[in-house]
């Protein structure tokens, strides 16, 4: 009786913590489950302290089972399976298949690119001091955190991606002048959340602060990032730098990252084609604009706007508004197939500016917060006051 209630009591153990881990860090299991936020955050935080307890479970049906008799024998092996299932395929598709190149990212030049990227992508860039650095979409889709300070003018830089908001953002990895160890756990809001190793704590990628800081009070300060077409990318720097994803570190691992980057460009295919999100996991629907729309979101302080290329295109010049009381220009520009936004601290409206932000007023430093290109139904989900399309003209005339 002690040995089959050992065993019974082991197995409920393990197979109901595994699929409490499958459910909510499983990543393909959020199209089968709705899951809460609170159940999310805290299997992030105690990971591996549910993976213990999960497998010590596990051990004690074995035990109970092989050595000591108890158990059924047909229920045994079918828990063994179940659990070797929940545990390995969460573990394995999260810590090994999305292993990040947050430190040792690769960036080749142009030429060396050209062989990978097709001249239309678009990339994700950052510029520091002259040196720019692209970040093909289908290249830093799987690995979703990309960074190397080598080579980038001693700035420690990591590119951000998430492919559910289509959404790169670059950060200084550090909160409070403490490092910030990032790595890719999850997706909430169709945006990804990321684990900062060195303290345990959650991160929603969008505000880039730490979950317990409910006011985000501290964040990682974002890096100025910007879209263009990889063609744009050739134009502007020509000496540029690009991320890419290729080598095979071993034949296992290398299966492994086939079978990923496959599910990857099923799903994130899927969520570009299809006007409901794939992965229903939003908590408000704003129909001001169709879902997949592409939006440049900006925020400062409390206030929020956002622009979509087709109006800047339209609107023909630079576009002149306020954003957190900052005055921000935004402008597009075709040769290199960028939207670009930037502050203007000059007090006078600015009519021309180029790719570089030099302007009739002078040069402009990029708004750090722009977040380029995403989804709409993402950025209203975390920005619901925003406004769409902001200019100085509208207010003026609201006023």
């Amino acid at each position: 009786m002690l040995w089959d209630a050992l065993f019974w009591i082991g197995l409920t153990v393990a197979v109901v913590i595994g699929f409490l881990y499958f459910r909510e860090l499983g990543d393909i299991s959020q199209m089968i489950f709705k899951i809460k936020r609170e159940n999310l955050v805290r299997a992030i935080r105690n990971e591996y302290k549910l993976v213990a307890l999960g497998l010590l479970g596990a051990a004690a049906m074995a035990f109970a089972h092989l050595a000591m008799g108890g158990g059924i024998t047909w229920v045994f092996w079918i828990a063994a399976v179940v659990v070797a299932f929940l545990y390995g395929f969460t573990y394995v598709w999260l810590h090994i298949g999305m292993r990040h190149h947050r430190s040792n990212a690769k960036y080749y030049s142009i030429k060396e690119a050209r062989q990978f990227v097709s001249p239309s992508n678009s990339v994700v860039v950052i510029e520091n001091e002259g040196i720019a650095r692209a970040h093909p979409d289908g290249h830093i889709l799987r690995p979703h955190l990309a960074g190397n300070p080598e080579g980038f003018g001693g700035e420690n830089v990591v590119m951000t991606y998430c492919g559910m908001a289509n959404l790169g953002i670059a950060y200084k990895p550090e909160i409070g002048g403490k490092a910030v160890e990032m790595e890719v756990m999850a997706q909430l809001g169709n945006n990804l959340i990321l684990r900062d190793n060195a303290t345990g704590e959650p991160i929603q990628q969008i505000y880039g602060a730490h979950e317990r800081d409910e006011n985000r009070s501290s964040a990682m300060t974002p890096w100025p990032t910007f879209r263009m077409t990889f063609r744009g990318f050739e134009k502007a720097y020509p000496d540029g730098q690009v991320y890419l994803n290729i080598g095979r570190s071993n034949p296992l691992v290398g299966i492994l990252d086939v079978a990923q980057d496959m599910m990857f460009t099923w799903g994130i295919t899927a969520q570009h084609r299809v006007a409901a999100p794939v992965t229903d996991n939003m908590t408000r629907l704003d129909d001001r604009l169709p879902n997949k729309t592409y939006v440049w979101g900006v925020n400062v302080g409390d206030d929020a706007a956002c622009y979509t290329d087709d109006f800047v295109i339209e609107h023909g010049r630079p576009i002149n508004a306020t954003v957190g009381r900052r005055d921000i220009v935004v402008a597009w520009h075709q040769p290199f197939e960028s939207l670009g936004i930037w502050y203007n601290d000059t007090g006078s409206p600015v009519s021309e500016i180029d790719i570089y932000g030099k302007s009739d007023r002078g040069q402009h430093a990029r708004v750090e917060t722009l977040k380029p290109g995403m989804f709409w139904h993402v950025w209203a989900e975390f920005f619901p006051h925003t406004d769409i399309n902001r200019t100085d003209e509208l207010a003026n005339e609201a006023a």
